[in-house]
């Protein structure tokens, strides 16, 4: 079992920057790949950013591309999500997932943990 804990969210004006931060409870934490997502009010869940478990690899979403940049900390079993230039169309709640399989996977199935999500909203 993997408990995850996301933190950072909060409020922004458009333009701004947060960074996301999403704690993992269990060791060898390398061993999963990683993935944040997020859910807008009456919306679907949908990718954002995911991570292979080295760190080496990682895939965007086209809609944060040279915005949001997926990171993570294998030493402290830390994911973070850098989001800059935030746009109110990012409001949403963001989930951080684990994947005991799937490396940087942009599917929610191929995820088997998820933290409870963490809420950004963004001003215009």
């Amino acid at each position: 079992q993997v408990q995850l804990v996301e933190s950072g969210g909060g409020l922004v004006q458009a333009g701004g920057s947060l960074r996301l931060s999403c704690a993992a409870s269990r060791r060898a934490f390398s061993s999963f790949g990683m993935g944040w997502f997020r859910q807008a009010p009456g919306k679907e869940r949908v990718f954002v950013a995911g991570i292979s478990g080295s760190g080496g690899s990682s895939i965007s979403a086209d809609s944060v591309k040279g915005r949001f940049t997926i990171s993570r900390d294998n030493a402290k079993n830390t994911v973070y999500l850098q989001m800059n230039s935030l746009k109110p169309e990012d409001t949403a709640v963001y989930y951080c997932a684990a994947s005991r399989t799937y490396h940087s996977s942009s599917y929610p199935w191929e995820y088997d943990y998820w933290g409870q999500g963490t809420q950004v909203t963004v001003s215009s």
